[in-house]
């Protein structure tokens, strides 16, 4: 089988970086065009120095002319601008979007949260959310692939196996620490007068764009109302997401009941490390790779216990996740281009 050709549109921030090293390793492509705006001209390496002599493309704009030589689009750009290369799409392309453009079902509710119209509404239905670990098989039935945000990835993935057994109360408290790439490059100018580096930031406070697809991901597996409060804050680290969720247990569920369910739903993932009750986890348990450590813990209430997951947002919340899904669209076997011992090439501290 030969190469699948790859366009990566949106290559030169933190997450289309990322996606460069990964899809180095990957045998089964070959990166044909590395698009950019502001960086047409420049070699990718002037972004990482770790890409020195890495045969790679040229930034270059997009043209959809390209399309035609290329099987595969990654697209990490800001919000709306995904929605354009849509609609230039081929039958043989595939698009993963790495931003927001097809997260929600409805544009109505893009509208909403992201204040803007959605502008390849058709294009919606032809779209699926993937969290690879929960959408399995079914994403070979798309070309457009919607990766999910970093936030709701260490979210949904603890949560998801509990609400489709419907055992979750109403009140869930979802607290989560990210890493300052998150935020994008950008973040040095927008934080320049908050001491970025030294003090720990909570941000879109009870209305964070993320709450939407967390909650469309909820209603997809349960008829029940279920009320949650997410609040996300920046660190002074550079990556990795911990996220810690409070949730209360009715009185036929203990925690080895949850702790036994979560581990019995993804026995067979690769990336998802459920580990002993009562365990501590740091995100440099995951940094610089595409694992999610979950860890279910006791509190001093019996019907009360926390989940903490971690991922790295770079990573499994963002191109490895995307690569992930790329495997299971051409049934790749699931870890290729992400596995471990070729994650030390990968990564420096930019």
């Amino acid at each position: 089988m030969r190469k699948l050709n790859i366009l990566i549109s949106g290559s030169t921030g933190y997450i289309g970086v990322q996606l460069v090293k990964l899809l180095l390793n990957h045998k089964k492509v070959k990166i044909k065009y590395l698009c950019g705006s502001s960086s047409i001209g420049k070699k990718i390496s002037y972004y990482d120095k770790s890409l020195l002599g890495k045969k790679l493309p040229i930034i270059v704009k997009f043209k959809k002319e390209y399309l035609k030589k290329v099987d595969v689009i990654f697209t990490a750009l800001p919000n709306g601008e995904a929605q354009q290369i849509s609609k230039y799409l081929l039958k043989n392309n595939v698009l993963i979007d790495l931003a927001a453009d097809f997260r929600l079902n409805k544009a109505s509710e893009y509208l909403k949260w992201y204040k803007q119209k959605h502008r390849s509404v058709n294009n919606i239905k032809k779209s699926i959310y993937s969290i690879p670990e929960i959408s399995g098989k079914k994403t070979r039935n798309y070309n457009i692939i919607a990766c999910p945000g970093c936030y709701p990835t260490s979210i949904l993935l603890p949560l998801i196996p509990l609400i489709k057994k419907d055992i979750l109360k109403n009140n869930i408290i979802i607290d989560s620490k990210s890493g300052y790439s998150g935020a994008g490059r950008g973040v040095h100018k927008k934080y320049k007068d908050k001491n970025l580096y030294e003090s720990l930031s909570a941000y879109g406070v009870g209305f964070h764009r993320h709450n939407s697809e967390i909650e469309q991901e909820i209603k997809k597996y349960t008829k029940k109302k279920i009320n949650f409060v997410f609040t996300p804050h920046l660190t002074p680290m550079f990556r990795g997401i911990l996220s810690t969720i409070y949730l209360e247990l009715g009185p036929r569920n203990s925690i080895n009941k949850i702790h036994k369910l979560i581990k019995e739903f993804y026995k067979k993932d690769k990336f998802i490390k459920i580990l002993n009750i009562n365990s501590l986890l740091s995100t440099n348990d995951v940094i610089n790779t595409n694992n999610c450590y979950i860890s279910v813990c006791k509190t001093r209430f019996k019907n009360k216990i926390i989940i903490l997951s971690a991922i790295d947002n770079l990573i499994k919340g963002g191109s490895g996740q995307a690569i992930q899904n790329m495997n299971l669209k051409y049934n790749f076997k699931i870890e290729e281009g992400l596995k471990w011992e070729n994650f030390f090439y990968y990564f420096s501290y930019y």
